[in-house]
C-alpha cells in the first residue's frame, strides 16, 4: 500500500482497519519531506520528534476505541500565521523569529481533539501579504507541479505540502484568496468558510475583518472532513457564529439537478487566460450536464473591488501590526541607545519591505485628512459588493467563475511589480469582502501542465451546497 498516494479520509479507515498505523503513516510522510523539502521548501518548522511522540500517543487511543473519527492519526501541516503551543511560530517574518507561543489556536485544538497529528508549520508570505510566496523571509517555496512556478499565496507552503504529499492535508488562512488561490495553483482543493464559521483565536491577524481559516485537502470528501472537525463557536472570539447545521459531510452528494448556478460575465472578459476561460467554462458543462441550470448574468462592482480590498486591508494591518515593536517578543534591534531608537531599528529590520508597503498604505488611508476619502469610502462599496452578492444569490444557488485570472506565474516574475501580483487577486477577494464561502476546485491543466481551477461561491452558510456541487464535478470527471 502506497501510504503517501492516500487521501485524509482514506487513510484514517486505513489505520483504523488495522491495515496501517500513524505511526507508519507519520514515520513515511516525515521521510518525504526529508527527501524532497530541499527542492520545494514548503516548511518553516519540522516537528520530527514531537510528531512521531504525538502519533504514538494517537494510535493507542484508536486501537483503545477513544478516537474513532474519520481524521484519526493523519499527519497534518499549520500555516505559520496560527500559534502552536510549544512550536515555533513566525509569521514567515524575521520579526517573530524566536515567538514560540504559550497557546494553540482554537482550529489546530479542534484538530487535535479529532486525532490529528500536527507535522509542523508551513511556509507563507510574510504576515499572509502577498499571493506568491515570495515574501517569506525563510525563503521562497516552490510549485510541486513545476518547481520553476510559484505554489501561489499566501498560504504557499500549505499548498505546495499537500501537492508534494508531504502532509495528508493542511490548514491555512484566507483573507482575499489565500486558501484558494494556491490550491489552484497547485492542483488541490481549498475552501474558504463564511466569516466567523471557524475561529480566528490564535491567528495572528492581518486583516481581522477578513481572515478566515481553512482546509486545503487532496480532495472534497477530505475538505469537508476537515471544516466539520475545526468548525465551533468560540467565546474567545468575538465574531465566532453559532452555527447549528455544520455536519458538512452529509453534503457529499453528487446531485445537482435543479441547482441554479450563475457565471458572471465580468469574470470572463479581458485579462482571464484564454486557457482558464475554457477550462472553467468546460467544468460549467459538466455540472449543466449533470443537471444544473447554468446561466450568464452582470455582477457589478467587480473593478472596484481590488481598491475596496487594499484599502481595508491595509488599514487593518497597520493597526494589527502595531503590536511587534521589538518591547514583549520577536525579534529586537540591539544597537539602539533609547526606546524610539529602538522602536523604529527593531520594526526596519524585522518586517520585510512587502509588510512595510502595506503598513504605510494603511497608515495614510487612516490618516486625519484621508479617512474620510479612502477608508470609509472602501467601507461604503464593501456593502455595496456584499448588496450585489445579495441580488446574486436571490437567483442563484452558486456563483461559478475563476480563481486567479493565469496559471501560476514564474519564480520572480510578480514581486517586481506589486500592483499587476494585486490585480491577480481579482476573483478572489469580492467573497472576502461580503464575507461568503468559496472553494476552489481543480479543474484541468494549461498546454505547460500547470492546475487550473475552478471557484465555486455560495451565499452566507452555505458551504453545504458548495460542497455537493465541487463533489458533483469531482465525481463526473473521476
Amino acid at each position: 500500500m502506497d501510504i503517501l498516494s492516500l487521501t485524509a479520509v482514506e487513510l484514517a479507515k486505513a489505520i483504523r482497519e488495522g491495515k496501517t498505523t500513524s505511526v507508519e503513516a507519520t514515520q513515511a510522510v516525515l521521510d518525504k519531506i526529508a527527501a524532497s523539502e530541499d527542492t520545494y521548501h514548503c516548511y518553516v518548522t519540522v516537528e520530527r520528534e514531537k510528531a512521531l511522540q504525538q502519533a504514538a500517543g494517537v494510535q493507542k487511543k484508536i486501537e483503545a476505541g477513544e478516537l474513532t473519527g474519520p481524521l484519526a492519526g493523519v499527519p497534518f501541516a499549520i500555516k505559520d500565521n496560527m500559534c502552536t503551543e510549544g512550536t515555533l511560530t513566525t509569521c514567515s517574518s524575521k520579526i517573530l523569529e524566536n515567538f514560540v507561543p504559550t497557546f494553540s489556536a482554537e482550529a489546530v485544538l479542534n484538530l487535535e481533539k479529532a486525532g490529528a497529528v500536527i507535522l509542523g508549520k508551513t511556509n507563507m508570505d510574510e504576515f499572509a501579504m502577498g499571493s506568491t510566496t515570495e515574501t517569506s523571509y525563510y525563503g521562497v517555496t516552490k510549485n510541486p507541479r513545476n518547481p520553476e512556478h510559484v505554489p501561489g499565496g499566501s498560504s504557499g507552503g500549505s499548498a505546495a505540502a499537500v501537492a508534494a504529499e508531504e502532509c495528508f492535508a493542511a490548514l491555512g488562512s484566507d483573507t482575499g484568496g489565500s486558501i484558494r488561490q494556491p490550491a489552484s495553483y497547485c492542483g488541490v482543493v481549498g475552501m474558504k468558510p463564511t466569516y466567523g464559521t471557524v475561529s480566528r483565536y490564535g491567528l495572528i491577524a492581518y486583516g481581522s475583518s477578513l481572515d478566515q481559516i481553512g482546509p486545503l485537502t487532496k480532495d472534497v470528501t477530505d475538505c469537508a472532513t476537515v471544516l466539520e472537525a475545526i468548525t465551533s463557536h468560540d467565546p474567545k472570539d468575538s465574531t465566532s457564529m453559532k452555527r447549528e447545521n455544520t455536519d458538512f459531510t452529509s453534503a457529499l452528494v453528487a446531485d445537482v439537478k435543479g441547482m441554479k448556478i450563475g457565471i458572471p460575465r465580468d469574470y470572463f472578459g479581458e485579462g482571464l487566460d484564454p486557457e482558464v476561460r475554457d477550462a472553467v467554462l468546460a467544468a460549467a458543462e459538466v455540472l449543466k450536464a449533470q443537471g444544473a441550470e447554468v446561466e450568464e448574468f452582470d455582477l457589478s462592482l467587480v473593478d472596484y473591488a481590488i481598491p475596496t480590498y487594499y484599502t481595508i486591508a491595509a488599514a487593518e494591518a497597520s493597526s494589527n501590526l502595531e503590536r511587534f515593536d521589538g518591547v514583549k517578543y520577536g525579534y529586537r534591534a540591539q544597537d539602539a541607545e533609547d526606546l524610539h531608537t529602538m522602536y523604529k531599528r527593531s520594526r526596519s529590520q524585522g518586517f520585510g519591505p512587502e509588510v512595510k508597503r502595506r503598513i504605510m498604505l494603511g497608515s495614510f488611508v487612516l490618516s486625519s485628512g484621508y479617512y474620510d476619502a479612502y477608508y470609509l469610502k472602501a467601507l461604503r462599496v464593501k456593502a455595496l459588493i456584499k448588496k450585489a452578492f445579495d441580488e446574486a444569490f436571490a437567483k442563484y444557488d452558486v456563483i461559478l467563475g475563476p480563481v486567479a485570472p493565469t496559471t501560476a506565474p514564474k519564480l520572480g516574475s510578480s514581486l517586481a511589480d506589486p500592483i499587476k501580483m494585486y490585480l491577480g487577486d481579482i476573483y478572489t477577494i469580492s467573497i472576502n469582502l461580503a464575507g461568503l464561502p468559496g472553494i476552489s476546485v481543480p479543474c484541468g491543466t494549461d498546454s505547460q501542465g500547470l492546475p487550473i481551477g475552478m471557484q465555486l461561491i455560495g451565499d452566507c452558510f452555505k458551504e453545504k451546497t458548495l460542497i455537493r456541487a465541487a463533489y458533483t464535478y469531482e465525481q463526473s470527471v473521476k
